[in-house]
């Protein structure tokens, strides 16, 4: 089970069974500022929340985690020098690298590449396996062949892909990383936030579904995907 909301640019706010059967409630890259945003950091104050994580610390992806972190009590999650940043600040975190699994005991976490820019350590994005779900969040990336070893190891149910160009991997790059990645679902993010990222996420789908057997799923900010 997972319950999936978009919250606007790649900011996502997750809800999905554990592998100790409970309750496990996620934010990712919580911009809430963002112009598209249904939600604003406040409206988590009395929301139970687990994890905040973070694939690195531009400020559209930083975001207001840090304020959330403080409001909930919620641990981040990040590479080490981001969660070295967020300790400084006084906020609970967990740092990782890219690699293994983060040694919790709820929920699978690995750090994947993205081939980005960051100033506290480098771009991640994360592969999360609950009990019934794995998911892959791509983070702000470009195109890398090694998106099919995530795709082998991994064999994530739900892929959120950027696709809006400019800072990131654009339309056709995206289709080809679903290509290598090969999930169940693919969610397309990271566009339409500002001018310079505009794209068609229609023309995603009809591309992606025209050339595999992947399934995408629109989200405008607020809408939610249940899965299964």
């Amino acid at each position: 089970m997972a319950i999936i909301k978009y919250l606007g640019h790649s900011a996502f706010d997750i809800v999905l069974t554990g592998l100790d059967g409970s309750e496990k409630h996620l934010l990712i890259d919580p911009w809430l500022d963002n112009p598209l945003s249904p939600v604003k950091p406040s409206d988590y104050r009395d929301i139970e929340l687990h994890y905040i994580l973070i694939t690195h610390d531009h400020g559209d992806h930083l975001g207001n985690a840090l304020d959330i972190a403080k409001l909930t009590k919620a641990r981040i999650i990040g590479i080490y020098e981001l969660a070295t940043y967020a300790r400084e600040k006084g906020i609970e975190a967990i740092d990782g690298n890219i690699g293994g699994r983060i040694n919790i005991s709820d929920l699978d976490i690995v750090m994947t590449p993205a081939v980005h820019s960051s100033t506290r350590g480098s771009p991640v994005g994360f592969v999360i396996r609950g009990r019934d779900v794995t998911i892959y969040h791509a983070g702000d990336t470009g195109l890398f062949s090694e998106m099919e070893l995530i795709g082998d190891l991994y064999n994530p149910d739900i892929a959120l892909i950027p696709i809006g160009g400019h800072y990131t991997m654009g339309i056709r790059e995206a289709v080809k990383a679903v290509e290598l990645i090969r999930p169940k679902i693919a969610i397309p993010m990271h566009y339409n936030t500002f001018p310079v990222i505009k794209a068609d996420p229609v023309k995603f789908k009809e591309y992606v579904e025209g050339t595999t057997p992947v399934k995408v799923v629109v989200l405008k900010p607020g809408e939610i995907f249940n899965y299964p």
